[in-house]
């Protein structure tokens, strides 16, 4: 079993450097409880290029998108415990306002953590067609390459993506695909990584039940992610994410 855990920006309010949203940022001293309670019970945490000498107990921590904290507030709360996570990077956010900077790309490096791709616009790839999707793919990759990052690994833009997507990825040379799947990866599959998506409201118990794959948490994750399977596939990724993007600001 390998939890791997995927988390977007950490903010505490709106206010804060970066892009709030409402679901995925996660406060700053909720991620540092999180971590807290991985060490005190012996969780060690891995780069996903370890996957292979990967022992029971070990997590994989991750970051999407590229968001400005994941430099300024991740890394040194990951740091100071001497833990490290892998960081998605949507290669065109990259000098944006809001979104991590070369610079910042390269502090991580020298840090020990990891920078993999997210693709080159955050478009869904199960979206475009098959040259659309592999120059995301393919430019992400040289872009992150091209800045000292392995970029061996990629996140599917919104989980979307399948065995094309896949394929596509091995073959541009990606070793590993992550998902947005919900999971603990009981078998790996370096081409349908499970992930487990850490919330703002998630509480510390009930990510200790998600890390541990245990009780009614996990559940409770696979039927919501099972139920918003109908209407993305009804309304279609584009209008189901314009939906989604209305009643969060309501």
């Amino acid at each position: 079993m390998l939890p791997i855990l995927m988390y977007h920006g950490l903010h505490a309010d709106e206010h804060d450097d970066g892009h709030f949203e409402p679901v995925y940022s996660v406060r700053p001293d909720a991620f540092a409880a999180q971590l807290d309670w991985l060490k005190r019970n012996g969780r060690r945490t891995i780069l996903l290029d370890a996957l292979d000498q990967a022992r029971d107990g070990d997590v994989v921590i991750t970051f999407d998108d590229g968001d400005v904290s994941n430099a300024r507030t991740a890394l040194p709360l990951l740091a100071a415990r001497g833990m490290v996570a892998e960081f998605m990077v949507t290669s065109d956010f990259i000098g944006t306002p809001g979104w991590l900077a070369e610079a910042d790309i390269a502090t991580l490096l020298d840090a020990g953590m990891g920078v993999q791709a997210h693709g080159r616009t955050h478009r869904f790839l199960e979206d475009l067609d098959e040259t659309s999707m592999r120059a995301e793919l393919a430019d992400s990759r040289s872009r992150l390459q091209a800045l000292g990052a392995p970029a061996d690994a990629v996140a599917l833009p919104g989980g979307r993506g399948g065995i094309r997507e896949r394929d596509a990825a091995f073959a541009i040379g990606y070793r590993q695909v992550l998902t947005s799947i919900p999971g603990c990866n009981r078998r790996v599959d370096p081409g349908r990584l499970e992930r487990i998506a850490v919330t703002r409201d998630l509480e510390l118990d009930a990510f200790a039940a998600l890390v541990d794959w245990k009780g009614v948490a996990p559940r409770l994750r696979v039927l919501h992610h099972a139920t918003l399977a109908l209407p993305k596939r009804v309304l279609g990724n584009a209008r189901y994410a314009a939906l989604r993007e209305r009643l969060l600001r309501q």
